[in-house]
This record gives C-alpha cells, sequence and structure tokens, in this order.
C-alpha cells in the first residue's frame, strides 16, 4: 500500500465512526490550547521582566538613607535621616574607578502651573550623570550646563506626560512655569518613556538642577547642607557590581564613622538582584503552567492510545481479512498509525485555534502579559504530531502482530 491507500483507509475509518473520533481528540485540543495560552503568558510575562531590567538597570545599585541603631541600641533622631551628602557622591567617583556614572538626587511633588493649565507632578533634583544612569535622553531642547548646577538656576526639563499637560503639541521652551510659586523657564523636554516595570508613567516628572531643588523647593524643609536622599550609579562591566557594592559599603561607613557592629546608616539596593527574584519566580511559574499543558497533552495521547486498542479489538476480523489479502503487517502498523495521528493532527489544528483565539482574549480582557508568536504555534504542532506518533505505536504494533487465521475466526 502506498501513503495514499494508507491516507485515504484511515480517514474512511476515522469517518465511521466520527463521533468517537472527535472525543478522542478533545484531549489533544485541550492540551495544545493549553500549550499555546501557557507558553504565550510565560514568554509574556518574560518580555515584562526585559522592559524592567532596561528600565532599571542591570548594572546598577541605589543607595538610600537608612536609620540604623548606634552604640548602645538607640534610634537615631529623626533629623539624622538625611545620612548621605554630596561629598558621599564625590569620594564613590574618586575612590571607586569601576563606577562608570554616579549621581545624588532629591525629589518632591508639587504643583506645575502654566497659564490656565496646572497638574500635580513628581519632580526630580539631581546631578549631571542622573540622566546617564536612568537612560533620559533629550528630545527638543537640552540639558542643564555646568553653570546651571552651579549656580542653583531656575531652570527646568519637562517629561514628555507634563509638557502635554501644559503645552499640548508645543514643545513649552523658553516658557515660564511655576513649580508651586518658583517660577521655572523650561529648556528642555525628555524623550518619552512610558510606563514603568511597576506600572507607574515614567513621564508624569520635572527635572532641576541638584542645588536648585535644595534652595527653590525644599527650603523650608530644613534639609542639612549638601544633603541628598538617594545616591544611584552604574558600573562599566555586570560583573563588578557585587564588588562595587561591597567597596561602597566599607567606604561610606568609614566617611560616616560607624563602629564595627553597629548598624549602617544607610542602605544599598540592587537592582539585579530584585529582577533575578522576579525572574527566578517567573521561570517557576512557567514551568508549572509548562507541566499543566504536558499532564494534559500525556491525558489526551493516553486517550488516543485506549481508543485505538479498543479499536484493533473491535476490528480484528477487518485486520485478519486484509492480511489474508495479502496486506503485510507493516501496511497494518501504518494504517493504524496513520488514523492515531490523524485523530491527533485534527486535534492539534483544532487546539491551535482554540489556543490562539484563548491567548488573545488573555491578553485583551486579564492584566496577565501575552507574548503570541509563530514559534509557539510551531511547538504546538510539533506536540500534536509528537503525540499521534508516540501513543498511536503500540495499538499500531499490536494490530500487526495478530495471526491472520486466528483473526479470521473472531467472531
Amino acid at each position: 500500500m502506498n501513503f495514499t491507500d494508507i491516507l485515504r483507509t484511515a480517514i474512511y475509518a476515522l469517518r465511521g465512526n466520527w463521533m468517537r473520533s472527535a472525543l478522542t481528540s478533545l484531549g489533544v485540543i485541550i492540551g495544545i490550547a493549553a500549550v499555546i495560552v501557557m507558553v504565550s503568558v510565560g514568554q509574556g510575562t518574560q518580555r515584562e521582566i526585559d522592559k524592567l531590567v532596561s528600565g532599571l538597570g542591570s548594572q546598577r545599585l541605589d543607595i538610600n538613607p537608612g536609620a540604623g541603631r548606634g552604640a548602645g541600641g538607640v534610634r537615631m533622631s529623626a533629623s539624622s535621616f538625611f545620612t548621605l551628602t554630596e561629598g558621599d557622591v564625590d569620594a564613590i567617583r574618586t575612590e571607586i574607578p569601576e563606577v562608570q556614572y554616579v549621581a545624588g538626587a532629591l525629589r518632591g511633588s508639587t504643583q506645575v502651573v502654566y497659564a490656565e493649565n496646572n497638574a500635580a507632578t513628581n519632580w526630580q533634583a539631581v546631578q549631571p550623570d542622573f540622566f546617564d544612569i536612568n537612560g533620559w535622553s533629550v528630545a527638543n531642547g537640552a540639558l542643564f550646563d555646568a553653570q546651571d548646577y552651579s549656580s542653583a538656576a531656575k531652570e527646568v526639563i519637562l517629561g514628555d506626560t507634563v509638557r502635554r499637560t501644559l503645552f499640548g503639541d508645543d514643545d513649552g521652551i523658553g516658557q515660564t512655569i511655576r513649580l508651586g510659586r518658583v517660577p521655572f523657564t523650561v529648556i528642555g523636554t525628555l524623550a518619552p518613556k512610558g510606563q514603568g516595570g511597576f506600572g507607574q508613567d515614567q513621564d508624569d516628572v520635572v527635572m532641576v538642577p541638584l542645588e536648585t531643588g535644595r534652595r527653590r523647593l525644599m527650603g523650608m524643609m530644613g534639609l542639612p547642607p549638601s544633603a541628598v536622599m538617594q545616591i544611584s550609579l552604574t558600573v562599566a562591566d555586570a560583573k563588578d557590581l557585587a564588588y562595587v557594592q561591597t567597596e561602597i559599603e566599607a567606604l561610606l561607613r568609614q566617611r560616616h564613622k560607624i563602629k564595627p557592629g553597629d548598624d549602617d546608616d544607610f542602605n544599598v539596593r540592587n537592582i539585579s538582584e530584585i529582577v533575578k527574584t522576579r525572574t527566578a519566580t517567573t521561570d517557576l511559574m512557567s514551568k508549572l503552567l509548562g507541566a499543566v499543558a504536558t499532564i494534559c497533552l500525556i491525558v489526551g495521547g493516553i486517550g488516543i492510545m485506549n481508543i485505538m486498542l479498543v479499536s484493533v479489538t473491535e476490528r480484528i476480523r477487518e485486520i485478519g481479512l486484509r492480511m489474508a489479502v495479502g496486506a503485510a503487517p507493516s501496511d497494518v502498523r501504518r494504517q493504524f498509525l496513520a488514523e492515531a495521528m490523524l485523530i491527533s493532527l485534527i486535534g492539534g489544528v483544532i487546539g491551535i485555534a482554540i489556543g490562539i483565539v484563548g491567548a488573545l482574549l488573555v491578553g485583551k480582557f486579564s492584566e496577565l502579559p501575552v507574548a503570541l508568536n509563530v514559534q509557539v504555534v510551531g511547538l504546538a504542532a510539533a506536540f500534536s504530531i509528537a503525540t499521534g506518533l508516540f501513543f498511536g505505536y503500540y495499538p499500531a504494533r499490536k494490530a500487526s502482530q495478530l495471526d491472520p487465521i486466528e483473526a479470521l475466526r473472531q467472531q
């Protein structure tokens, strides 16, 4: 028998019991649809993590002030919360050569006003390296120059959300706006970044020079001289990150005169560790989803095997008759294997269609990220073919090993 004859015979046999064939393929349909949806969700989540990494920086450290315990276990006073200074920034830049960029920053919230337009937004008072550390680029205008930083210039750079709120389609360069009650001149606008890894609007921000923020926007808060709320830095080589973190902790303990055994008055946050933890969680979720989909496929494959074994039992006389008129055992084996693969393949095609629709619906009506691509569909099709081949082989082999004379005696 050639391939065409085997295929025609297999189709005829399945059509004779179409309801049973449809129910048999149901397990494969569910399994393939589950594979597509689960893998798409897993890849979509991984894409979100990649976005988070690019937004936060995998070669970055953030240093924040922390109220540690002094000698004797006495909690530091509230006025001692601002424990980081511009001197710490300069020391890190000078004494740790592996550091690529480093910048101190202050931050707060304010009302920004232009003519009849106004909005509540966040402000950042920054040093020059801040823009490189956070991947900010200018869409229009320019960044602050050295004189702006040293003179506490009343100049501001707008994030895209604030620019659109105040000026619509215009860039607003050269216009005067108010942050709170203080007038500022717009010298630039930032290229939009969109939503951050934690869901925040990264463009809802305005930037001013560090000393400007200290004098003009935080003047009534009693901020210690040269204090900063955060120090951010990046290293040129990610392999140096752990070493740089250790060196920074030692340097700051020395500068802050922290005695051995006392707690730090700062804390260093390793962004890569946060990303690593989130990646591990996502990997675990992906493995769990993959296991569920695999179980569905196995159940579907076992269903195919069971039905094919029943089919062999029901068609013993047919098998004996085929062998009696000249069919070889290999022909019988190929016929039953073709039937099993057809059931699996048809179920796979339907499952792929349901899986694609299901993945699109999950992405539309839930907060789960979905990334559907051709590779996922190809993987599902391969699983479908492999399921029919693997679970259909044993029934086909059993059918081919029947004795023709004994088979013809069956009633």
